[in-house]
C-alpha cells in the first residue's frame, strides 16, 4: 500500500542533520530519497551487511530499499565433462 501524498515523504529526522564528519551514513530502507540527498553516499542494510549507495538525480522520490538486493542471485552449478576412456 502506498503512502498518501498529503503525508509527504518518509525520512527520519536524524537524516536531515548535517553530518559532515562521516563520509557515509547509515539509513533505513524505507526512507524516501529527497533532493538534499543528491550526490551523497549512504549505507543501506540488505539483511546481512551494509552496502553503499550513491544517490543520483534519477533516484528522487524512490525509496533506498529499491536499489539494494536482499537475495543472492541463483545460478545452476556447471557440470563437469566426463573424461573419455
Amino acid at each position: 500500500m502506498k503512502r498518501p501524498k498529503w503525508k509527504g515523504f518518509f525520512t527520519k529526522p536524524e537524516n536531515y542533520i548535517n553530518q559532515t564528519t562521516n563520509d557515509s551514513k547509515k539509513i533505513s530502507r524505507n526512507s524516501s530519497i529527497i533532493p538534499k540527498f543528491i550526490n551523497q553516499t549512504f549505507q543501506v542494510h540488505n539483511g546481512k551487511i551494509y552496502k553503499e549507495i550513491n544517490v543520483t538525480k534519477d533516484m528522487l522520490g524512490h525509496k533506498f530499499g529499491e536499489f539494494i538486493k536482499t537475495r543472492v542471485e541463483f545460478e545452476f552449478k556447471k557440470k563437469k565433462k566426463k573424461k573419455k576412456k
